[in-house]
């Protein structure tokens, strides 16, 4: 009797340990793929998330907006070297630009971009004498530089002292043909612009200066002083 009943604990202890040793197993064998599915579909959703992202940069860069990097001081003293902007592709696409507009365009024979304000538009005549702009025979105040003018006049000397008249030797067409702008710095005495290059096609514009993001105590919009 004693015999038996120990055979029968023995044999119940046996299949408890038996059915013990089958759980662990099955629980380690679930747990552990789990765990690596689940790490798996983390990384797979974070590959994602930054393919995403990278695509949405490049499609507004390319589209949208675009950073850009004043160097030199022609736009001075509205711009300075080092500033950053933000530049809005997308404006010109829907209209044309606009005198006083400040926009960035390529310059292919200098591989390069410039900054400068947009003086003339299809159809305008320009001339430069000195200080004073004309546009079709009209003179054109120029509150974006007023001040300077002013300094410079007080201390007696002209605020375009070093730079170029136009028409000139080098560009003597005074009408702005289509598809294109006539483009000045505000630095009048110390900027290469359609003086020198010429008239700026459209297909070169990248796009208006809107924003000064950096550094961070000059972040403003940039005001364009449209007629």
């Amino acid at each position: 009797m004693d015999t038996q009943q120990r055979n029968d604990g023995q044999a119940g202890g046996s299949e408890a340990a038996g059915d013990l040793s089958r759980l662990q197993r099955s629980t380690g064998r679930s747990a552990g793929p789990g765990k690596q599915g689940g790490a798996y579909k983390e990384i797979v959703e974070w590959i994602k998330a930054l393919v995403i992202a990278v695509v949405l940069v490049f499609l507004i860069r390319q589209f949208l907006l675009s950073p850009f990097i004043v160097d030199g001081e022609s736009m001075m003293p509205n711009f300075e070297t080092g500033e950053r902007l933000i530049v809005n592709k997308m404006i010109y696409a829907i209209r044309e630009p606009k005198f006083g507009e400040v926009v960035v365009f390529d310059v292919p024979e200098q591989n390069r971009k410039f900054i400068k304000r947009v003086i003339g538009v299809p159809g305008d005549q320009i001339r430069i004498e000195g200080d004073d702009l004309y546009i079709n025979d009209v003179k054109v105040d120029e509150p974006y530089i007023k001040e300077a003018i002013e300094a410079a006049h007080a201390r007696g000397e002209l605020y375009n002292a070093k730079g170029e008249n136009y028409p000139n030797a080098q560009f003597t067409e005074m009408t702005v043909p289509e598809n294109s702008i006539f483009a000045l710095g505000d630095n009048r005495s110390n900027s290469t612009d359609s003086r020198m290059i010429g008239f700026v096609s459209d297909k070169e514009i990248v796009g208006r200066a809107d924003l000064i993001f950096w550094p961070l105590n000059k972040l403003e919009f940039i005001k364009h002083w449209t007629k």
